[in-house]
C-alpha cells in the first residue's frame, strides 16, 4: 500500500516551496532544501551571478557535477574491490587445489 503524500514547506533562498511528499520521504526533502539553499547561497554571496534562476541552475549544475564525479570514484571503487576479491578467489582456488593434490 502506498503511503499518502501530504505537503511539507521548504525555505531556499529565502521564498516558500510547498512540496507534496510521502511521509517517509520528508527527512530526506528537508536535507536535500537545506542543502540546495546551502549552495544557493554560496553562489549568491561570491556576487558575480544575479538573478534567482541564474544562481539555481548554477547550483544544480554544480550538484549534478559533484554526484555523477562521486558516482564515477564508486564505480572506479567497486571495479577496484572486485579484482581484489577475484585475486583472493584465484589464491584460494589455487590452495584448495594443493591441499587436495597433497590429500591424494
Amino acid at each position: 500500500m502506498s503511503e499518502q503524500s501530504s505537503a511539507v514547506q521548504v525555505k531556499i533562498l529565502d521564498k516558500e516551496y510547498q512540496v507534496n511528499c510521502p511521509p517517509s520521504d520528508q527527512e530526506a526533502l528537508m536535507k536535500s532544501a537545506k542543502y540546495l539553499d546551502e549552495n544557493m547561497r554560496k553562489i549568491k554571496g561570491r556576487g558575480n551571478i544575479h538573478g534567482a534562476e541564474k544562481i539555481a541552475v548554477m547550483a544544480a549544475l554544480n550538484i549534478t557535477h559533484d554526484m555523477l564525479r562521486k558516482n564515477r570514484m564508486i564505480n572506479e571503487t567497486r571495479h577496484v574491490t572486485a579484482q581484489q576479491v577475484k585475486g583472493i578467489e584465484d589464491k584460494l582456488d589455487s590452495a584448495i587445489a594443493a591441499s587436495r593434490q597433497l590429500e591424494i
